[in-house]
């Protein structure tokens, strides 16, 4: 591919022009939240080059693999509280669609992460929205009006459900805020904290960590959840959190970034579809890592079960919950066979995941919910061990006979790319395509999937732009879609100049 130009695709968030932190946002906000902005922003910046420099090492042919021993593997344990002992499903969708948050809490899933990253566009207005969403749901106050009930207004009921909040990645930066960029990350929990009354909390306040990619940036997150708890004049320790796998390198360090955060951390998630992007890029210049056709890719392919052998074997033995990952395959209650196929898909791969001792998983819908419940012990799998469980697996076994590659499934990607990055121009962060629910995820892995097969020999430039011109144009013969010619066609440019500037971070 052409090397990357220094610009952001697609465009950096930002505050409006204008935009004052002491007028815009609550009063003190601006007083609350500077202190932490001078300390930790310019550490995140140094973790955004530090990454870069792991990235370059492994294309370079050093690979990531496992830390030396160290007081990590030792005995160590936390005490898993009992408002988050029952996390079997976890519900996830994004902050700023209000009536879904409300469903999600109202879905009688134990858990609900409500999210401000992947299922979100990463657009000021909506990461605003999100938050305040976010703590009206907190604070029990959110509603939403059901047009199908005649106006009626739903609340949430009261539930025993445990609730998360996922904010924006280390990797991201906030623009508009003060001159210089700020840390998207830190400003997200920062203004969650300031603007909850943490007396009105059921529970702690609970953060979901995504995209992290090493053992280092525990560091990191232990200071900010220890200083922002502190500013709010609460115990260091108040704030706690789970945290994503979903890079290649930081499944390699997971039991060194829980034992740093071990006064703040409840469990590790397997973040698949971010980790399947992420294996593909520290992997790309590797031919024998193109993978095939994402949706032919089976569910126990060896690099998920390996780590299906790590995560829960590395929680249970520190007392931390192991929970799995989303079935990205939707129920649809108006296509009687695609519904039975994702609830029969959802099964299949909540059994996979109870069988390798996960205590939970997420879902996206509530018809998912009580088939996942069912698939895991209540409350949890018990800190439960495999005694044959191989802690430091081998995270890039060969990759087999898993799937198929083929031309369509890359028109498949292209035109996937191509819709979703529409979704994301008009505001949307996940859009339900072909059955499958499409986030920053897994446009990430299909951008990735393109770039490989193009890096290897599979197609040419050629091909690809072909590809890109064929599917924009199989879209627009639809008469919805032509109506809205000019964001397909923006998306479309979008989609392919990523790919060509080798642009393959996770937004």
């Amino acid at each position: 591919m052409m090397p990357a130009k220094t610009q952001h695709i697609p465009p950096m968030s930002s505050a409006p022009d204008g935009f004052s932190i002491e007028r815009e946002l609550p009063s003190r906000f601006g007083a609350f939240y500077k202190p932490l902005h001078d300390v930790l922003t310019p550490r995140q910046q140094q973790i955004i080059g530090n990454r870069k420099a792991v990235l370059k090492a492994s294309l370079d042919g050093k690979r990531p693999s496992y830390l030396g021993l160290s007081e990590a593997g030792s005995d160590w344990r936390i005490t898993l509280p009992a408002w988050c002992a029952d996390q079997r499903n976890q519900m996830t969708g994004p902050a700023d669609d209000h009536e879904l948050v409300v469903k999600m809490l109202n879905s009688g899933a134990p858990g609900v992460m409500i999210d401000l990253e992947d299922s979100m566009a990463n657009i000021f207005s909506h990461t605003l929205k999100g938050i305040d969403n976010a703590v009206a749901a907190y604070h029990g106050d959110l509603t939403y009006t059901d047009a199908k009930a005649g106006g009626k207004i739903v609340s949430i009921t009261d539930s025993p459900a445990a609730l998360w909040t996922r904010p924006r990645g280390l990797h991201l930066s906030q623009a508009g805020i003060y001159k210089e960029l700020t840390s998207a990350t830190l400003f997200d929990v920062a203004l969650l904290a300031y603007k909850l009354d943490f007396s009105r909390l059921k529970h702690p306040l609970a953060i979901y960590i995504p995209k992290t990619e090493s053992a280092e940036e525990a560091l990191w997150w232990r200071d900010a959840l220890a200083a922002i708890a502190v500013a709010k004049g609460q115990p260091a320790n108040a704030i706690k959190c789970m945290a994503l796998v979903e890079s290649h390198p930081f499944a390699y360090q997971i039991e060194e970034f829980a034992y740093t955060l071990r006064d703040h951390l409840l469990g590790l998630n397997l973040g698949r579809w971010d980790y399947m992007a992420s294996l593909i890029h520290f992997n790309l210049d590797d031919p024998a890592w193109v993978l095939p056709d994402r949706n032919t890719i089976p569910i126990d392919v060896p690099f998920f079960q390996a780590l299906r052998e790590r995560i829960p074997e590395v929680c249970h033995h520190h007392r931390l919950l192991a929970i799995g990952g989303m079935t990205a395959i939707f129920p649809d209650r108006n296509n009687a066979a695609l519904n039975k196929q994702a609830l029969e898909s959802l099964e299949k791969d909540k059994k996979n995941e109870a069988a390798c001792l996960f205590d939970g998983a997420w879902t996206g819908h509530p018809d998912q919910n009580a088939i996942a419940i069912a698939q895991f012990p209540e409350p949890n799998a018990g800190m439960k061990r495999n005694p044959i469980a191989n802690a430091t697996p081998d995270l890039r076994p060969p990759l087999g006979n898993a799937g198929t590659k083929s031309v369509n499934g890359t028109r498949a990607a292209v035109r996937t790319v191509i819709r979703y990055r529409h979704g994301y121009l008009m505001g949307r962060g996940a859009s339900l395509l072909d059955g499958y629910m499409e986030d920053l995820a897994t446009d990430r892995i299909y951008r990735l999937m393109i770039a490989q097969r193009y890096l290897h020999g599979m197609h040419t430039a050629a091909d690809v732009t072909r590809f890109f011109d064929e599917e924009l144009a199989r879209l627009l013969v639809d008469p919805n879609n032509a109506k809205d010619s000019k964001v397909f066609r923006e998306a479309r440019r979008q989609s392919e100049e990523m790919i060509r500037q080798g642009f393959h971070d996770p937004i």
